[in-house]
């Protein structure tokens, strides 16, 4: 069991960790909610003897970390893949955690059988995707069999398949009576995996409950209830029966009824004895990314705002005049910025034309116009490796 008691951790003026008390039991999967910044790391390196708290304490199984007589053999842990040397192979990787802690090395070959690992065991995990890297990191935390077990993010970057094995792993290890103590920003993985949830909001404890009564905590239930389309005036009915009765009735864009403060048998009742025809009527409860939303809302951080595009995505004028009809409004008509040479550099004019020619003469042909005096080139030494041919 994982037990805090009057958590604090402060960073100068930053106080990421505020007074956090919990309990952690063993035999359940517990889930550790919270916003970024909220203190969950935090707190995780603290429980694992990385971070000295600033005041009150924690213990696994009645001992800090750092007085256990054998840590990796009692907790294993996941809190950052890529701690990974990758130029070793993921069996020497797993080998060499072994060997420090005194475990066997037939150990290393059952856990990468565990994880999928066992065909690319001796590649470097440089080249290893996200994924396989939390596969080799659940490993190291399976390695020396612990009854207790902290992970941070471990379904990320998995494939489908891969997040329903740690789905499944996670039930597995808390249905052996071991703690599970999984931090995670999935909310419908949460919502799978998690027998029991401790929320924290900038660093403070915001609820230590069940799931389900997370969700019944911050969450109303409603009943949906719609009529035939065909037949508006027994909506109408319905929705005057109902608030008669001292239910709350809202109107959903789909043409079906959200209705409040009644229960479902009542509702049935209501609409048999106004001889209303029901097409559907089902309970409708929050799921837990709703509830969680709505109990974290005022201890967000960090919150996104919308992109204006201002000035970014401009129409051009064609479109704003209305079309071809305004090609002929001067003030619509593009500004056409002449071409400037550069400084010091000559393009020398098409072949039988002259930029200097003005009028009809332009556009005379090229024999008809009178030819342009050829400049004499000055004299170029005999050394000089620009000097034309004909000229040497």
């Amino acid at each position: 069991m994982i037990e805090a008691v009057g958590l604090t951790k402060r960073y100068g003026a930053k106080t990421a960790v505020d007074n956090l008390s919990f309990q952690v039991r063993p035999g359940a999967v517990t889930g550790f909610l919270g916003p970024n910044g909220s203190g969950k790391s935090t707190t995780m390196r603290m429980i694992l003897g990385l971070d000295r708290p600033t005041a009150g304490h924690v213990t696994i199984g009645g001992h800090p970390f750092r007085q256990l007589p054998n840590a990796p053999r009692e907790v294993g842990a996941l809190l950052d893949a890529k701690a990974v040397h990758g130029g070793r192979s993921a069996r020497n990787h797993l080998l060499s955690l072994a060997q420090l802690s005194g475990i066997p090395a037939r150990r290393v070959d059952e856990v990468l059988g565990v994880v999928g690992l066992q065909d690319v065991a001796k590649r470097r995990s440089s080249g290893f995707s996200l994924g396989m890297g939390q596969r080799l990191g659940i490993a190291a935390a399976l390695l020396g069999d612990p009854q207790v077990l902290l992970f941070d993010e471990p379904v990320n970057g998995l494939d489908p398949e891969g997040i329903l094995w740690v789905r499944n792993l996670m039930k597995s290890l808390a249905a052996e009576g071991r703690t599970v103590f999984v931090s995670s920003h999935l909310m419908s993985e949460m919502a799978l995996t998690a027998d029991h949830l401790i929320v924290i909001g900038r660093g403070r404890l915001l609820a230590d409950m069940s799931v389900k009564d997370f969700i019944a905590a911050n969450s109303a239930g409603f009943a949906r209830v719609r009529t035939p389309q065909s037949e508006p005036q027994q909506r109408e009915k319905l929705t005057a029966v109902l608030t008669e009765a001292g239910g709350q009735v809202m109107p959903e864009q789909d043409g079906a009824l959200r209705v409040t403060g009644l229960a479902l048998p009542r509702i049935s009742e209501l609409a048999h004895e106004a001889d209303v025809r029901l097409w559907e009527l089902s309970p409708h409860q929050a799921s837990l990314e709703e509830a969680y939303m709505r109990m974290t809302q005022s201890a967000v951080d960090y919150r996104s705002t919308d992109d204006l595009k201002a000035g970014l995505m401009q129409e051009p004028p064609m479109a704003r005049a209305g079309g071809a009809d305004r090609l002929s409004d001067p003030s619509l008509q593009p500004v056409v910025v002449p071409e400037v040479p550069q400084q010091g550099w000559y393009a020398p004019p098409p072949p039988g034309q002259n930029p200097d020619a003005a009028g009809p003469a332009a556009s005379a042909p090229a024999e008809a116009a009178a030819p342009a005096p050829t400049p004499t080139p000055a004299p170029a030494p005999a050394d000089d490796p620009n000097k034309p041919e004909d000229a040497r």
